[in-house]
């Protein structure tokens, strides 16, 4: 089984993630997204994946979230998605992929039902 996880080391949800992974046994491949941010057709697979729309997927209460206007509704899909590609500081973390399924480890608890 391949297991990716979108991590950020300063975040300590993401630390959990990561630690819960390598607890069960998965030495899952690290994508520090901050330093490799996705591109616009990954963060749209994963929202497809996780079934949500960009805002859902958002860290509203980030400064870029608020500097790039991004509570304006009439913002579509796709700029919403490119936003979170040039700001990936805006992008919810830690994200699993695993068997075709991604979680969002918020909970770190919450990957256990993809694995």
């Amino acid at each position: 089984m391949t297991v990716t996880i979108y991590h950020n080391p300063r975040c300590s949800k993401s630390r959990a993630t990561l630690q819960l992974l390598q607890d069960k046994g998965i030495e899952p491949e690290v994508i520090e997204y901050l330093q490799t941010p996705p591109d616009a057709s990954t963060l749209r697979d994963i929202l497809d994946l996780l079934k949500q729309d960009p805002r859902q997927f958002m860290r509203t209460k980030e400064d870029a979230y608020g500097a790039n206007n991004l509570a304006d509704q009439s913002l579509d899909e796709g700029q919403l998605i490119d936003a979170m590609v040039a700001n990936p500081i805006l992008i919810e973390r830690p994200i699993v992929l695993a068997n075709g399924k991604a979680a969002v480890g918020r909970p770190p608890e919450n990957i256990l039902e993809i694995l």
